[in-house]
């Protein structure tokens, strides 16, 4: 890893996860950032950003995965957004730090990140969300990210990987699955299925897409870090 690689232009960053197993991906190629982990809620997000922006980051990532909106995109494709949409503002990310992440890079999606309070997991609300906004993936910190990062003239950037694409629906067991810090929630999976034998099919693609992104992750990060 050469220096002049790894040297984000902000000398300390901040990375937002919502997470451990994803801030586990990123870890590894920027050890000197500092992380703040959401545990997937939306007032987890907020503390998250508020305790990094207190401890002097000059800079926030949001990273991990999202689930995708368009399409076209399968699980795996990178996105680095140009703008993340929240309360229909489209706030854009810095220059400079997506430049550094390698966005220009002919495999990565710079389509714009929507921002939703909730998990969504309907493939045809995503298909709804996709025609009303255009944006391309969807997830649940970057826009706390951007909205909080906009409000203390931080700059910010955006890189997740989409994990289930747009015409795929969510098994009720997939949303239940995983505690905050990525381990696997075994009693609330158990009972869900066990509501739902029916739905362990779906779950299982879940499980490959995830792996799917979780590959393409450590990938996208290698090419530019390694």
């Amino acid at each position: 890893m050469s220096d002049s690689v790894s040297v984000s232009p902000f000398s300390r960053l901040g990375i937002v996860v919502g997470m451990e197993a994803e801030a586990s991906l990123i870890r590894p190629f920027l050890p000197t950032a500092r992380f703040g982990l959401s545990g997937a809620t939306l007032s987890g997000a907020r503390q998250a950003v508020l305790d990094l922006v207190e401890s002097g980051v000059d800079a926030l990532l949001s990273f991990g995965l999202a689930a995708g909106l368009d399409p076209a995109l399968r699980p795996g494709a990178v996105v680095m957004s140009r703008h993340v949409m929240v309360n229909g503002e489209r706030l854009p990310a810095a220059p400079a730090l997506l430049d550094w992440l390698g966005a220009d890079r002919a495999d990565v999606i710079n389509g714009d990140l929507l921002h939703s309070d909730v998990i969504v997991t309907a493939a045809t609300r995503k298909t709804a969300l996709f025609h009303q906004t255009g944006c391309v993936a969807l997830d649940m910190e970057s826009g706390v990210v951007a909205e909080m990062a906009a409000a203390r003239q931080v700059p910010f950037a955006v890189m997740r990987v989409v994990c289930d694409p747009a015409d795929r629906t969510l098994p009720p067991a997939a949303v239940v699955a995983l505690r905050p810090d990525g381990s696997l929630a075994v009693g609330a999976l158990v009972r869900s299925i066990a509501c739902n034998p029916f739905q362990i099919p779906a779950l299982i693609r879940v499980g490959r897409d995830a792996g799917q992104a979780r590959a393409a992750a450590k990938a996208a990060l290698e090419r530019r870090f390694s």
